[in-house]
């Protein structure tokens, strides 16, 4: 953060009509101090900053140019910019938020962000990249510890010394730290507020839905990975596998009209197609998967429509789009990697001008 003092002792002497040469005087230093100061080329002592407020009749963060709210909605600000670039193009997302810990390396918000960018997000870590922060990690993980009051934050630096202790060969450690730390299938936040409320009232019925789309995402992602992952089968057979239970359910989907069995064909096809596009997938996979991904998208948003409880759990970082206009955003404006790669491809840039004009 560059530090304005000199610029607003040069707009506080001007406010209250006087000279450089009185403010000297008054603080008992030369005019030329006073003249570097408010030419950025020198700050004031700090035995000078009581003083110095007290003239001009402001507090010192004010003297200083210190505003904690606009400092607030800057890092905000800093925080929504990383969350889309994440997406979109991992090497600017990780120029901001490196230069966004060195600006203010103290907000919590921002050092989890920095950490787990580093490290490589929740799943896949490299231990030598892992080992090689071992000692920067640790001591965010501290600082954490001793002052964030944001229960997922402080959760996410156990879940940093887990991963830390699995990179140094310690699994049984790690899971000691998961068994400890955080909580059973049964003891989720969703578990615990649909319990809250009786059976027969509106809240209880809305958490059961929202539980429901909630677990069922989660449940077709795990399906997809039991599959994908087991080297037992050759790569074509499981991709054949699990695009038929996702073409099931897209079918079920649409003759039902459920948002269950929607949700369940969205996460089947997002899941296969987001594997294929990392590991080695063709392109004629992805491009098959995308086009089924983005169908599920499709019916998926056009069931929220009228739902809520559907909308509220699609639709919590995305503003105004639908999910499918973000969805088919977010591939759009690729800047690396696969995905842009992935946009040279004639056909499947037709996949998502097809369901870009929808």
């Amino acid at each position: 953060m560059e530090m304005s003092i000199g610029t607003n002792i040069k707009s506080l002497r001007q406010q209250k009509a006087v000279t450089q040469e009185q403010l000297a005087e008054a603080m008992n230093v030369t005019c030329a101090a006073v003249s570097k100061w408010e030419r950025g080329d020198t700050f004031p002592d700090i035995t000078l900053l009581q003083p110095l407020a007290y003239y001009f009749g402001v507090s010192i963060d004010e003297l200083m140019g210190y505003s904690a709210h606009k400092v607030e909605q800057t890092i905000e600000d800093l925080l929504e910019r990383y969350r889309v670039l994440y997406r979109s193009d991992f090497t600017a997302a990780r120029e901001l938020i490196v230069q966004a810990h060195a600006d203010y390396p103290n907000d919590y918000r921002i050092m989890h962000c920095y950490m787990w960018n580093l490290g490589g997000d929740y799943a896949d870590n490299d231990p030598g990249v892992l080992l090689e922060h071992k000692d920067e990690f640790l001591d965010i993980c501290r600082k954490i510890d001793d002052g964030c009051r944001d229960h997922k934050i402080c959760l996410d630096a156990w879940n940093m010394r887990a991963k830390l202790l699995w990179a140094e060969g310690k699994p049984e450690e790690a899971l000691e730290i998961y068994r400890t730390h955080f909580y059973n299938w049964y003891e989720t936040v969703g578990q615990k507020s649909e319990q809250l409320f009786a059976k027969n009232t509106p809240e209880f019925l809305y958490w059961v839905k929202k539980n429901m789309y909630e677990l069922a995402d989660f449940a077709a992602d795990k399906l997809v990975k039991s599959i994908f992952f087991d080297p037992q089968f050759p790569m074509e057979k499981r991709v054949a596998e699990a695009e038929q239970y996702g073409s099931i359910v897209l079918t079920i989907a649409k003759e039902t009209a459920e948002p269950f069995f929607a949700v369940i064909a969205h996460s089947l096809f997002g899941r296969l197609q987001n594997d294929l596009r990392y590991r080695g997938g063709t392109d004629a996979d992805v491009i098959r998967m995308t086009d089924k991904y983005l169908d599920a998208t499709r019916l998926l948003t056009e069931l929220a429509e009228g739902n809520p409880v559907l909308t509220e759990t699609l639709h919590p970082l995305r503003g105004s789009n639908t999910l499918l206009q973000w969805t088919v955003n977010l591939y759009l404006n690729a800047k690396g990697g696969r995905n842009a790669e992935l946009l040279k491809n004639p056909e499947y840039a037709e996949i998502l001008t097809k369901y870009c004009e929808e």
